[in-house]
């Protein structure tokens, strides 16, 4: 299917059908600026439409076996390996993903369904649990319909840790991709239909943010899940609230990694493009925060510098590139506003705070460092989703503590140090939701969201959890 021939169609139960909805939105390549696709804006009715596929879906769904579940997951997965780089391509064109965080996001996807398929294998639809007052038969089931809405950062691997989870526990779905990102759902789409998904099992609507309220608020929607910032995920949690339905959101951060006096710098170098500033730092575990202990912090802040001076900046398919642009014009102008309030507040540049020179087209800010930073600052507190670091020194445990803890957010943070018992135990201290020791991100994408991150759990551990509901069958003694 090319490209323009997206222009009017949703995904819906089973099949690419004209949307109701006049409205389009037009899909810009945040390098070029120019428009690369539209596709629709889906309204209440194209919403009704999806919902009702999913809805109808969902007896015979729930009634197939965990092990058929499982196969059809794998084959997904396998799918999705086919047709790995068209996928890349595709991310790279809407969202200027440079390709080593298209093909991160994309191998991260592929996990999420793997494991989902694990999961699926091995869940228990009935168990038997014995007590003093009797015999309990508990009945896992799945929730219901779920609505799962992505933003356009990693849209892939984050609708594969909802859609994945969800589909193992023998729900429905109907998904809500990030207008910036939308043609590489409909790819996802193909090869549903093509490794044999029942028709209305995983529906697929485009749109702003009408189209996700109307999903949101849709009485025969029985759960939520979005990713996506704080204060969309508060208006969201507040229509569920309402609804007294369940809703799981993986909201912002603003991460710290804590490199303690016994650090490796070797593997905090490591770490830099991949959890300290990747994707331009458009990620929400991004370790933009970075507390030094006071003796290593010149030579940590030499490392940073030097490391982000000679990361290739410009064109997102040059593989040499390792910071491309900024999603949109709206996002630079942002960015570019704390990069002025870190300035006015009394912080102090070294590296960066403009725009690259020689780039005369695209969203593009320079990776920018900032030091003399004060946890009251703004660029300290608030999530800025760019290329810009604050680097804080600290002198002892607590003072480190102190100065991590200090944030509304409690998504993920990291911390280095060759005394594992020491890195441990600063670790236990965070007041946060997954911590990584000496970097890596690990064989567990698994997350705990606290604070303004979010409510409910991501990633691969327990995510099945999310996507049922227990029926206790008690018979007594």
């Amino acid at each position: 299917m090319s490209d323009t021939t997206r222009d009017d169609l949703l995904f819906i139960e089973g099949e690419f059908v004209s949307a109701k909805s006049s409205a389009r939105v037009g899909l810009v390549n945040p390098a070029t600026e120019e428009v690369v696709g539209h596709v629709p804006d889906a309204n209440e009715q194209d919403i009704d439409l999806a919902v009702s596929a999913a809805q109808r879906a969902l007896p015979a769904w729930r009634a197939i076996s965990p092990t058929e579940r499982a196969r059809l997951l794998d084959a997904l997965t396998d799918g999705i390996e086919a047709r790995a780089a068209e996928m890349d391509a595709l991310l790279t064109k809407e969202n200027g993903a440079p390709g080593y965080w298209a093909a991160y996001t994309g191998s991260g996807g592929r996990f999420l369904y793997k494991n989902a398929a694990r999961l699926a294998a091995s869940l228990e639809v009935e168990e038997v649990r014995e007590s003093p007052a009797g015999r309990s038969l508990l009945q896992h089931e799945p929730v219901g319909v779920v609505g799962a809405i992505v933003p356009w950062n990693s849209p892939q691997v984050l609708l594969a840790s909802k859609v994945g989870p969800a589909l193992a526990a023998g729900c429905t779905v109907v998904a809500k991709p990030s207008p910036e990102t939308s043609l590489d759902t409909y790819l996802l789409a193909e090869i549903m239909n093509e490794v044999g998904f029942p028709p209305g099992v995983v529906n697929i609507v485009t749109g702003g943010r009408d189209a996700g309220a109307a999903l949101v608020r849709h009485a025969d929607v029985n759960m939520v899940s979005f990713t996506g910032s704080t204060a969309a995920g508060r208006s969201i949690a507040s229509v569920c609230g309402e609804q007294l339905k369940p809703v799981s959101a993986e909201l912002g951060g603003k991460s710290a990694a804590v490199l303690l006096e016994d650090v490796d710098l070797g593997l905090f170098a490591q770490s830099i493009m991949s959890e300290v500033i990747p994707f331009s730092g458009q990620v929400c575990y991004a370790c933009t925060r970075i507390l030094v202990h006071r003796s290593r912090f010149d030579e940590v802040l030499d490392l940073l510098r030097t490391t982000l001076e000679q990361a290739p900046v410009g064109d997102p398919t040059d593989p040499s590139t390792m910071f491309g642009p900024l999603i949109t014009a709206v996002q630079r102008d942002k960015v570019e506003g704390y990069i002025s309030s870190g300035l006015a507040e009394g912080a102090r540049l070294v590296l960066g705070g403009g725009r690259p020179a020689g780039l005369s087209k695209g969203f593009y800010v320079e990776p920018t460092i900032f030091v003399d930073v004060r946890p009251e600052m703004r660029i300290y507190q608030e999530e800025i989703f760019g290329p810009v670091l604050a680097v804080v020194p600290f002198s002892d445990d607590d003072e480190a503590i102190a100065l991590e803890n200090n944030s509304d957010y409690g998504l993920s943070g990291t911390v280095f140090g060759q005394d594992l018992d020491h890195a441990n135990a600063i670790a236990r201290r965070m007041q946060t939701g997954r911590v990584m020791v000496n970097g890596g991100r690990g064989a567990s994408r698994f997350s705990s969201l606290r604070k303004a991150s979010g409510l409910g759990t991501v990633g691969d551990m327990d995510s099945l959890a999310t996507y049922l509901q227990t029926k206790n069958i008690t018979q007594p003694v």
